[in-house]
């Protein structure tokens, strides 16, 4: 819990020289992002999320040559979970919780900084973090904990608008970037520790109104409420904390769905609490849910679906298809046709103790005694999942799908959940949150990997093993690298037809965002932020 004096925003203009500030960045530029490489203008840097980069100057062969640029020091001690986007030359990043920053691509120099000061008491649960911007025009939008939306002047940092989108009295606040679709933004509402009711939201880009809305937990006469229980739904979770993806051939926008409330705790929610855990698919335009698909149902582990859905054309059976490929926090890699829902394929890409696999229509086949107890069980995956909220990538080049694994357990426990509004909604909490704290059957310690999977059988091509975990997203490039991170300061470039390690530098704290990569001046540069500070690269 914490308290700031009630003022406005600040911006605070500085250095701006000859800057080269004000691009329009249309729909139709992000649309077609792909023909702009140099440039990363949405969360995932296009809307197939990916995370994939023609860019190829930096490459597995000179990948050693890589040296310091500039360095960002941000004035925060909060950690850093934003990703940046790279506008013709101009670097826009979230300093946490909300301070947005403008900074020359080549040298680092701050040409504005917007202050965000906070006017509500704010409870989150997980850090007071943001994970990034959207752009639209030549108006930045960012998403708040006190659960305003604030549209800034790129050129200048000057608010143009600020509106309460969510109460976060109530638990309620906006961690993820927005998502731009045609002339609508699209945002939700993280806080499903608090006993919130989830949305997806439509809002004008002019002033901040809301167009439509999706219940992520629906109400009575809503489809899927007969899967809650009594007025459990009024409290259900479902919360939406990281940006989806959007397919404009099919005009259709996917959202991955947070854990239902309370955690560790079912008994006071039977049924399978649609629609936590699960991806749906929104005609952007109205808001109407087209089709979803549920990971997990009826979660007693607290395994969001919120993960990134990659989208990717391929031949499956030999036919082409629109496919959506996604490791799930609860331990398995699915496919899916992101046309119907359908489901096609899964297989864990971990050690999964808590179901015997999938059924024919991917519903997982439970094992009772892997529930939460009074006493405790242990269960694989851990709490934070086989893998979290941190990007995967596909390369189109490899046809592979990379992640970001985790390799552990946790011991669930069960007790009475207390709704409060405003507080946390659990039952319980588990043991063993990181890996350092748990070991398996043969005393080995829980630990992370790279992997790269097949997406076709999601079987295991390669991985590279780290001896703690990583929490970063990982970039692809045509380069035929990875770039990724783990908790304990290492950036990492790696091969990716083999996994062979290029190139390790510690750069003193925990990375816990995607990098990027954007050219400058004509040159490809890498930016990747550990611990408090953004860390730009580029060739010698």
């Amino acid at each position: 819990m914490m308290r700031r004096s009630s003022h406005l925003g600040i911006a605070v203009c500085a250095l701006l020289l000859t800057a080269p500030l004000g691009a329009q960045v249309t729909y139709e530029r992000i649309l077609r992002a792909e023909e702009e490489p140099g440039n990363w203008l949405t969360y995932n840097r296009t809307y197939d999320s990916r995370h994939h980069s023609p860019l190829d100057e930096i490459n597995r062969e000179n990948a050693g040559d890589l040296e310091l640029k500039w360095v960002f020091q941000a004035r925060s001690l909060e950690k850093f979970e934003s990703t940046a986007l790279a506008v013709d030359g101009v670097i826009y990043n979230v300093q946490m919780p909300n301070d947005v920053v403008a900074l020359d691509a080549v040298t680092g120099r701050k040409f504005w900084q917007y202050t965000h000061v906070l006017t509500e008491t704010v409870n989150v649960c997980c850090g007071r973090i943001n994970r990034g911007l959207a752009i639209l025009g030549e108006t930045l939008y960012m998403g708040t904990i006190d659960g305003k939306l604030v549209a800034l002047d790129a050129k200048t940092g000057a608010v143009i608008f600020s509106k309460q989108i969510v109460d976060p009295s109530g638990g309620y606040s906006l961690t993820h970037a927005p998502l731009v679709v045609k002339d609508k933004l699209i945002v939700g509402s993280a806080g499903g520790e608090y006993g919130i009711r989830g949305f997806i939201a439509a809002l004008d880009p002019k002033n901040g109104d809301e167009l439509w809305r999706f219940n992520t937990i629906p109400g009575p006469g809503e489809p899927g409420h007969e899967t809650w229980s009594g007025d459990s739904w009024k409290r259900g979770g479902g919360s939406i904390w990281l940006t989806g993806s959007y397919d404009p051939e099919l005009n259709l926008t996917y959202w991955g769905v947070g854990n239902p409330a309370p955690d560790w705790n079912g008994d006071v929610r039977p049924g399978d609490n649609l629609y936590s855990d699960s991806v749906v698919a929104l005609n952007p335009d109205t808001g109407e849910l087209e089709w979803y698909f549920q990971f997990t149902p009826h979660d007693e582990w607290d395994w969001d679906a919120v993960q990134v859905p990659v989208l990717v054309d391929r031949e499956w059976e030999g036919k082409p298809r629109k496919l959506m490929l996604w490791a799930n926090r609860n331990g398995f890699f699915y496919v899916l046709d992101r046309a119907t829902g359908e489901f096609l394929h899964g297989k864990n890409f971990v050690k999964v103790t808590w179901a015997k696999g999938l059924d024919e229509n991917g519903r997982p086949i439970k094992i009772p005694e892997a529930s939460p107890t009074r006493e405790g069980v242990r269960v694989w995956p851990a709490v934070q999942g086989g893998t979290n909220w941190y990007s995967p990538a596909y390369s189109e080049k490899t046809g592979l799908f990379y992640v970001s694994s985790w390799e552990y357990s946790s011991i669930y426990h069960k007790g009475d959940p207390l709704y409060t509004r405003g507080n946390r909604y659990v039952g319980s909490l588990p043991q063993g949150v990181w890996p350092n704290t748990m070991k398996d059957e043969d005393e080995q310690q829980g630990h992370g990997a790279i992997r790269a999977l097949s997406p076709d059988t999601g079987d295991l091509e390669w991985e590279f093993k780290m001896t703690g975990v990583g929490e970063s997203g990982i970039l692809s490039t045509a380069g035929d690298i990875l770039i990724t991170g783990t908790m304990d300061g290492y950036m990492l470039v790696l091969d990716s037809f083999t996994g062979k390690k290029l190139l390790s530098l510690n750069l003193g704290g925990k990375i816990a965002c995607s990098p990027i990569t954007f050219t400058a001046q004509g040159k490809q540069y890498l930016a990747v932020t550990s611990g408090n500070a953004m860390f730009v690269f580029g060739l010698r």
